[in-house]
């Protein structure tokens, strides 16, 4: 056989691993207003054919990305709470269906505590985990470590 020899490229020669980013910096713009119709997570990857995972990476690779994400789900929670107010007196409104959606989308949650001290049962209301802090609904009761605060901040709060 002859004497073949191959010669080992540069690094500066050779591409990087991987396929090349389909991210845009356009997104940032797109994302938001497609969630603002409503859109979770995983339609706004399919919208932009990718995997919803991908989008957590590109938020962690480029924070103004990880912004649009973040004003694009307060949009998107706001869409669906619209939805509720408003179709609230449409008698075709398929109110349980919207309540699960909400509880499993935005991770509303019924809460209910017994006490073995013959208290009774308590009822508690957390702004779900979606909604960024600061918008809470004014008639929403803030939970701190477990424990219902009222609006001054001071323990003791329940409804």
């Amino acid at each position: 056989m002859g004497d073949i020899m191959t010669k080992k490229k540069k690094p500066e020669d050779c591409l990087p691993p991987g396929r090349p980013t389909k991210y845009k910096e356009e997104y940032c713009e797109l994302v938001p207003q497609l969630m603002a119709e409503g859109m979770g997570m995983e339609e706004v990857a399919a919208e932009l054919g990718v995997w919803k995972a991908t989008l957590y990476n590109w938020g962690e690779e480029h924070p103004s990305f990880l912004n649009a994400i973040k004003r694009g789900q307060a949009l998107c929670y706001a869409w669906w709470m619209r939805e509720g107010r408003t179709s609230l007196r449409d008698k075709d409104f398929n109110y349980t269906g919207w309540y699960m959606n909400m509880k499993n989308r935005h991770g509303w949650a019924d809460k209910v505590e017994t006490k073995g001290d013959g208290g009774g049962v308590r009822l508690m209301w957390a702004t779900p985990p979606s909604l960024p802090a600061g918008q809470a609904q004014l008639d929403d009761p803030v939970i701190i470590d477990g424990e219902v605060v009222d609006e001054s901040g001071t323990e003791g709060g329940t409804t």
